[in-house]
């Protein structure tokens, strides 16, 4: 008897840590394609292959973000039109089935970031040259537009930054401030925070002229930020507290001058970051990180398919996904954890236009 209850409680645990294994993954689209809009997939992150579980017809959702423990997704519709939107998608994370909730107008051309803490979305209109700020109700259902922060124009690229372009809005991690990354000004806004009201607080820092900030994410101790530069292609170290940042480095992630940087991420453990670049060269930067000092030292280069825009970590920081948009393709690659080195898998996840993927808790 004693035998069969330890039996049962081993064999529970190991599908358990199974379970743990397999998370919910969200595809990003562009849809002048052959794409339908978002996608669930289920993602093994044992073996790094994926199984399509559900879509869902949207208009361009280019960006999108998982909250309310996995069972609420807002995603963009990335237009520069009336059907700029911020959509709801109810999301069940078992199955991956989803379901369009509601759709809300943004008033800015092209949203191409959304970004949530539980009370409050943000939305980055690049187009628009704004910021859009909504309020969640209870269920997180409908958010409803509350007011809109305009960006400015200044950099010396009289093509890319002749009009106001805003390209991320996200929130530190002290739940104090939000920044938002004013691309043709060459600068970082910062907002404050009170419950479900955000207030313009300044400039956080500027950035060297023609650099063009595209995207910013924190540490996970919330001392330092990172910031992926598209036009100059390099990537700027900050050090943050209470709304503002210092700059504490410069490093070159796009060597080749291609003006295509595109996305940043940290590893879950903090020890390296990745930095993608596109247009020539096309790839991802690898840089360790100083624990202490947040800087960065280049430790490798690793070649990707074409476009690499949007990637993702998973949970467990085995591997890393990269969305090829114009090889219709998300390329997965394996991490060593040890070196922050990646190895291509060759397990890649045929999808139009893949722009966007995000993870979500691993299913129990």
């Amino acid at each position: 008897m004693r035998l069969t209850t330890l039996f049962t409680l081993w064999l529970g645990f190991c599908c358990c840590m199974q379970a743990q294994e397999r998370v919910t993954m969200l595809v990003g689209t562009y849809t002048d394609g052959s794409s339908k809009g978002v996608y669930s997939f289920f993602f093994d992150q044992e073996n790094g292959k994926a199984v399509l579980q559900d879509s869902l017809s949207l208009k361009n959702p280019s960006f999108l973000t998982v909250a309310g423990n996995g069972r609420r997704v807002y995603a963009v519709s990335e237009t520069n039109d009336d059907q700029a939107s911020l959509n709801t998608i109810g999301l069940n994370p078992r199955t991956g089935a989803m379901q369009l909730l509601s759709t809300t107008a943004v008033r800015g051309g092209d949203p191409c970031y959304v970004a949530t803490n539980g009370k409050t979305v943000l939305t980055a209109n690049y187009s628009g040259g704004s910021m859009s700020v909504f309020q969640l109700n209870n269920e997180g259902t409908k958010p409803s537009f509350i007011t809109q922060f305009l960006g400015a124009t200044g950099g010396p690229d009289l093509t890319r930054q002749a009009t106001p372009h805003v390209h991320c809005a996200c929130f530190a991690p002290d739940g104090k401030y939000a920044l938002a990354t004013d691309f043709s000004a060459d600068r970082i806004l910062s907002y404050r925070l009170n419950g479900k009201n955000v207030a313009a607080n300044g400039v956080a820092a500027m950035v060297a002229k023609d650099s063009g900030p595209r995207h910013l994410v924190f540490s996970g101790n919330g001392r330092f930020a990172y910031l992926m530069s598209e036009l100059s292609g390099k990537v700027t170290v900050f050090a943050y507290q209470d709304g503002r940042l210092e700059k504490l480095q410069e490093i070159v992630s796009d060597s080749v001058g291609a003006r295509g940087g595109a996305d940043i991420h940290l590893s879950p453990d903090g020890r390296f970051l990745y930095s993608s670049n596109r247009l020539k060269a096309e790839g991802i930067a690898i840089f360790a990180v100083d624990q202490q000092s947040g800087q960065l030292t280049p430790i490798g280069y690793q070649p990707t398919a074409a476009h690499p825009r949007q990637f993702n970590i998973t949970p467990n920081g085995r591997y890393l996904l990269c969305c090829c948009r114009d090889s219709d393709k998300i390329q997965v690659f394996q991490r060593d954890k040890k070196t922050g080195l990646l190895t291509d898998t060759h397990n890649d996840i045929p999808v139009s236009k893949a722009v966007c993927v995000q993870f979500v808790a691993p299913i129990i």
